[in-house]
């Protein structure tokens, strides 16, 4: 077996390469499986290298050294793969796929745990050929989430001001867009503010909008949020933040469904899919079951208890 760690050397503001190296051969003392360190130079160089080593046929296990948008990349690289498993191994900031796993996500950050850990079979949505592993969503949580980084780079501006002044600078221009979205025999046509497919549960840097969502019982948790006004979404974007809601039926539509989630929009917009930015007029999202092999810390129990 091969143990094979993805680096973003940008991930989190800083160059952790040095530190990760340290990490893994002190691992590996006396451990005979063998182990490569990547570190990844252009977006999506992670993928490639990942299916580039699994085409020798040797069992691979993938660790994804950043954030969330190097585990998307990872994730992808191993998506349908057999002989290859992954996990994150955080060294960003953004790291809302772990989020999930409550008490229980710094095992995500225990290398040890990792190296002996066991491997199961979870789902992915398929976005537009995109693969997610964690939540997709169009609307002006995508829009926000996309636009920080070009204000977080204004001098006196960072972190959580950065989202301030992205969410402001987005409801000036308006918070909902022209949606046509249609699920099993769900159909609706209108101005939409936000639609968002869940197999995980926090997005966004800490939004919670399902508190039940599994990444292994092949159901995507779809939240559709109406137009609003600023006062109402002033006034609701908090509850849907910590996974309340369903208290807002007047406002967020949620639904549960093995089928196909199609949108069509009125201009190309925005597609968030695990924090990484598409675009497009129209998207298509659908459950893979069983598609991604997850490496499971060792210790873990969440995926002992089917109410986790």
């Amino acid at each position: 077996m091969k143990h094979l760690f993805i680096v973003n050397p940008i991930a989190g503001g800083s160059d952790k390469s040095a530190q990760v190296r340290e990490k893994v051969e002190r691992a590996f003392r006396d451990r005979a499986d063998s182990f490569e360190i990547y570190v990844t130079r252009a977006p999506m160089d992670a993928a490639r290298e990942i299916q580039e080593e699994a085409e020798t046929g040797e069992a691979l296990r993938v660790y994804a050294c950043g954030g969330d948008g190097t585990f998307n990349e990872c994730v992808c690289g191993a998506a349908k793969r057999e002989n290859v498993a992954v996990c994150p191994l955080p060294t960003g900031t953004g790291n809302d796929f772990c989020r999930m796993f409550g008490a229980e996500r710094d095992l995500f950050r225990d290398l040890d745990a990792l190296l002996d850990g066991t491997v199961r079979p979870i789902d992915l949505i398929d976005c537009n050929g995109r693969y997610s592993v964690n939540i997709c969503s169009v609307g002006i949580d995508a829009r926000v989430g996309t636009e920080v980084h070009k204000y977080s780079k204004i001098p006196l501006i960072g972190g959580a001001a950065g989202y301030v002044v992205s969410a402001a600078v987005n409801m000036f221009k308006g918070i909902a867009s022209d949606m046509t979205i249609r699920c099993g025999d769900f159909y609706r046509s209108e101005k939409t503010s936000l639609a968002c497919a869940c197999n995980g549960r926090f997005y966004g840097g800490g939004f919670n909008p399902s508190l039940h969502a599994r990444p292994d019982d092949g159901i995507m948790d779809i939240y559709i949020v109406k137009k609003v006004n600023l006062l109402e979404f002033a006034m609701l974007i908090g509850k849907y933040a910590a996974g309340k809601a369903d208290e807002l039926p007047k406002y967020v539509t949620h639904l549960q469904s093995r089928d196909t989630l199609e949108m069509q929009f009125g201009r190309t917009e925005v597609i968030n899919v695990d924090g990484e930015a598409m675009y497009a007029d129209h998207v298509t999202m659908r459950m893979v079951p069983g598609a991604l092999n997850l490496i499971v810390p060792k210790g873990m129990q969440f995926f002992d208890d089917a109410t986790a």
